[in-house]
Parts: structure tokens; sequence; C-alpha cells
């Protein structure tokens, strides 16, 4: 630490030069996050010394957690729904396998996660010293009911099933899925992490959500298809006593118990959150989700067109494909099995996408 502080001048001109080292958005192709609407911004920068994690100090941000939580619980099919803003998809998977692993009381617990699950299962199962099974895809790349069926066994504590799988933007058979966990008494945690804010507004999507009586909870990101400043993931649960599991005793705080994972938790990206939803409503994501999915089209037509096809049909804003070089500035990212991934967010508009097609067609000629 420096002895003398720096001025103000000084310190941001050193601050601005590192932020121009980033990439520009207008050539991220690989990121589930985007640039966050401005009523986003704006509420965020209203509530920045906010705190949730000590709610009676701040009564009226907490309010407005609890309105997020029912918003989000309306559009799922459970207005009711428990839960809690978290700082992202891990954070809430982590939770999901903490209250499965609590309520179902197994000394050797596993869990059966398809193979595409992101990689916070991973690290969930570490934590929580649980056997992580995975589940084969079908030829799909969805989750396959059959052999997750039997990999449940009586100390199965949760079986999780993905809506949206962030290489391939594919929704696993929840309705499936959640008949199997029904019927055997199984935990069954679904990651809407992208897909929670995209499926709800397509016609025809696949059902993942509390309308199917064996989803216990859901994780979704607003700071992913939301637009809200980051951090802001939720998760919720059917019930409030699953929920309750995981409490512990917080004496010194304004609330005398707490369920969440971190302490200190930000309201502000909350606000945000809620703040996008409230300004568009269903009608105004319905627009945003319609277009990116326009966007998505376009983009496979026009690889395709050059010859390179895709990897996978998605069912959100994911588009995959056979290798191909990508030229700069463009950046983008690979899946596990080698295809090139590509995510058409917001900020990835039509003009972006005939942009990297014509780089594309140059470079792959």
């Amino acid at each position: 630490m420096r002895e003398c502080g720096l001025s103000e001048e000084s310190l941001f001109s050193f601050l601005l030069s590192k932020r121009q080292e980033d990439v520009d958005h207008a050539h991220i192709m690989s990121s589930m996050c985007t640039v966050p609407h401005p009523v986003a911004v704006r509420a965020h920068l209203e509530f920045m010394e906010t705190n949730l994690g000590d709610p009676g100090l701040f009564p009226g941000t907490a309010s407005l957690e609890r309105l997020l939580v029912e918003r989000l619980g309306t559009l799922y099919h459970l207005p009711g729904a428990c839960g809690y803003a978290t700082s992202g998809g891990t954070e809430s998977n982590i939770q999901a396998l903490r209250m499965a692993r609590q309520l179902a009381g197994r000394e050797r617990p596993n869990v059966v996660i398809p193979e595409s699950a992101h990689f916070s299962f991973q690290k969930a199962c570490d934590i929580l010293c649980l056997e992580m099974r995975t589940v084969p895809l079908c030829s799909d790349l969805r989750m396959d009911p059959v052999a997750a069926a039997e990999m449940i066994d009586r100390n199965t504590c949760c079986m999780v099933g993905i809506a949206g799988t962030t290489e391939y933007g594919m929704a696993d058979p929840i309705r499936d899925l959640a008949k199997i966990a029904g019927d055997l008494g199984v935990y069954f945690h679904v990651d809407a992490a992208f897909g929670g804010m995209v499926l709800p507004f397509l016609d025809g999507a696949p059902v993942f959500d509390f309308s199917l009586p064996g989803v216990s909870s859901i994780a979704v990101d607003p700071h992913k298809m939301g637009m809200s400043t980051i951090p802001a993931g939720v998760l919720l649960v059917r019930d409030s006593e699953s929920l309750c599991s995981l409490s512990v005793d917080t004496p010194y705080l304004t609330v005398k118990q707490e369920f969440t994972l971190s302490g200190t938790r930000p309201g502000a990206s909350v606000v945000g959150a809620l703040a996008v939803l409230e300004y568009l409503g269903v009608e105004g994501m319905r627009d945003i989700v319609a277009g990116c999915m326009k966007n998505t089209r376009r983009l496979i037509d026009g690889m395709e067109t050059y010859g390179i096809p895709r990897a996978a049909t998605p069912d959100v804003n994911v588009a995959t494909f056979a290798p191909a070089r990508i030229p700069p500035p463009w950046k983008v990212s690979w899946t596990r099995k080698g295809h090139l991934r590509l995510v058409c967010m917001p900020h990835v508009h039509a003009g972006v996408v005939e942009s990297f097609l014509k780089d594309i067609g140059e470079e792959n000629a």
C-alpha cells in the first residue's frame, strides 16, 4: 500500500487505462453476461451501500428482494415460492445441493447430474462431500432420463436437470425427470441459470418450472439474460421448510437466523435485477428474447452457408458449430467436445452478427 495516496486524477487515469485493456463487448461472442440495461445501472447506483446480509437495517431494499423472488416465482408458476438473491448460479447450485443433503439425511449421499452440467456442480460436490454420478447424454445432447433413473439409489439425495445448458443451449427433458424424481421421492433441482430468463418468453418452449410437481428448486441468473448488473442470481424453492433447513444463528444481526451462503450481500444488483423486470415486463422481455433468437437463427444460417455446420439446434440463444478459424478481434469459446460456441446475448445485435459472419467468411474462404 502506498505511503501517500494518489490524486484522484492520477488514480482514475490509471484505472481507466486498465479498463481499456478489457475486450469491447462489440467483439465478445462467448459470454452469457451482457451490457446491463440502463435502468439496472441507475438502480444499482441508487442502492450501492445497501447490505442484504443485515436486512433490518435496509428494510426497503429487503422488501425489493422479496418482490424479485415473488416476480420470478410467479413467472415460474409458483407465486408463493421462497428464495433469496444469490451471487449467481454457482452459489444457487451449492445451496440447492446443500438443502437436498440436509433434507435427505443420508450417510453416503450421492447426486445424479447430467454430463452437460455446469462445473459449479463439481465444486458443490467437493465442498459438500457428495458423490457425483454423471448421466450420459442422448444423441440430442440432452440428459438421458432412463439412464438417470438407473443411477438413483437409496443414497441419492438430489437429481439435477439443466434448462439451457452452458455449452450447447439445450433443455433437458425436465418433465420426464420431474416425474422420476417425484415417483422416487428424490429432491429435484433445475439449473435454469441461463434458460430461466429465456424459455418463459418463447412460444412452445420446454416446460421446466414449478408447474411440474417434482421440481423442488430452480436457479436463475438475472445478470445473464435478465440484463442486471453483476452479481445477481436467485435461488427459488418450493417451500420454506427446505430453505430453513440451511439456517444458522446470527445473534448480533437484526435477524437472528440466516439461510444464505454469503454473509454480506449487495442490495444494488438485486434492485437492478428487479428494475429490469418491472421496466420491461413480460412484453418487453419477449421482444428481447425474440431478437436474440432471431440473431441466433441468422448466425446458424450464415455459418452453414460458409460450410460450417451447426453441432446442435439449440433451445436457447447458444449456437455451436464445427471448428472454424476465428479472426481477431473476435472472442469466442469452445466446448469440451471441441465445437465452436457462440452466445447471441442482447449486445450481439444484428449488426454484430453480420460483421462476424463477414469476417468468418473471409477467414474461412
